[in-house]
């Protein structure tokens, strides 16, 4: 495997990182770490609501860069690839499908009698 594949691995871990911190700050009932800024909802001076919408947002961004980072691994990984095993580096055999040996052609209406 190249060295553009780890690369990309290494991406997608820190990006996994990232999302999973920002979900974690996120509080689904609206507190969590916007709810400390402010002092309450009672004083609402453009921070708490400025905080959630950047962890919102941060999170759709992560998210759609996971997924656009897992694509692009897959197709380096896809234009790498070849005849030859990626554990071992032994060329692979190409093998033929079997042939079939069943040679029975009876039909299943005379032997049930019908």
């Amino acid at each position: 495997m190249s060295s553009t594949y780890y690369i990309f691995i290494i991406l997608i871990l820190i990006v996994a990182f990232l999302l999973m911190l920002v979900i974690m700050v996120q509080n689904p009932k609206g507190g969590g770490l916007s709810s400390s800024f402010g002092g309450g909802g009672t004083q609402q001076i453009g921070g708490v609501q400025k905080t959630t919408d950047f962890l919102d947002k941060s999170t759709w961004a992560l998210a759609t860069i996971l997924i656009g980072l897992i694509l692009v691994t897959n197709f380096t990984n896809l234009s790498n690839s070849s005849s030859q095993s990626k554990v071992s580096g032994d060329a692979i055999e190409q093998t033929t499908p079997p042939v079939d040996t069943n040679t029975n052609t009876t039909d299943e209406k005379t032997t049930n009698g019908q």
